[in-house]
């Protein structure tokens, strides 16, 4: 549990994500409620808790998605602490239809044409245009040249109102961003409620091996102690 909560890639899921996580390789007596114990004990996560967070006011529900990465959010992750690159912020984009996430380092003072470039290249490069983006009112694309970009590319912008839960990045300091491709992997690789299964197993149809279970994921075999060992040292 504590590998599975606390380690680098897994950087502290939700008691309900953790579950679901570790009970397609392990299994104990009283698993779930151990669990919930465990993570009710977890001061990090105590301090995040949604009870603790500012309420985002009510909601409106957009249309339901069809196609992967073909409708989009995004938000920032802002006042961090500064890396060795000046970095202070986090672009978070996700595909509402999957929950699939990047998360991109940048700088709270990038100009709209250096944001240009980095979605071009994490979003358009990979997924291809979407047609929507729900956005907060930052001013960088409420502008006039930000309406003019996305209206150029054919994509919609949807307007949203922000919601910003703030972290002193206490885990990895100035750090973070070295470490921002596990915390991705980690949220991806985790089971979403919202979709009943991890991001990545609902873009990709399959699940994705992770540092808690190095066997092919389907398959169910014994294994030599000689084999075993081996795998052992190749982890190492």
């Amino acid at each position: 549990m504590d590998y599975a909560h606390k380690s680098r890639y897994s950087v502290h899921p939700g008691s309900d994500k953790m579950y679901h996580d570790l009970k397609t390789t392990y299994w104990w007596p009283n698993m779930k409620s151990e669990i919930a114990t465990y993570m009710s004990k977890c001061q990090t996560c105590s301090k995040v808790k949604v009870e603790y967070q500012k309420p985002s006011g009510l909601l409106q529900q957009p249309e339901i998605p069809v196609l992967k990465w073909e409708h989009i959010s995004i938000d920032f992750i802002t006042k961090l602490p500064k890396t060795a690159s000046g970095c202070d912020t986090i672009w978070v984009i996700v595909d509402r239809l999957t929950k699939t996430v990047h998360f991109l380092p940048i700088k709270e003072t990038d100009k709209l044409d250096r944001l240009t470039r980095i979605y071009l290249k994490e979003v358009v490069s990979r997924h291809g245009v979407p047609i929507s983006i729900i956005s907060d009112q930052d001013s960088r694309f409420t502008a006039h040249l930000g309406k003019s970009l996305h209206k150029a590319l054919g994509t919609r912008l949807d307007m949203s109102t922000a919601y910003h839960p703030q972290t002193d990045g206490q885990n990895f300091g100035s750090s973070w961003e070295t470490h921002l491709p596990l915390v991705e992997f980690s949220y991806n690789n985790s089971y979403h409620t919202n979709i009943k299964v991890a991001p990545f197993e609902a873009i990709y149809g399959r699940k994705c091996r992770s540092p808690l279970c190095w066997a092919e994921v389907g398959e169910s075999q014994l294994t030599c102690p000689e084999l075993m060992h081996e795998t052992t040292e190749k982890i190492v």
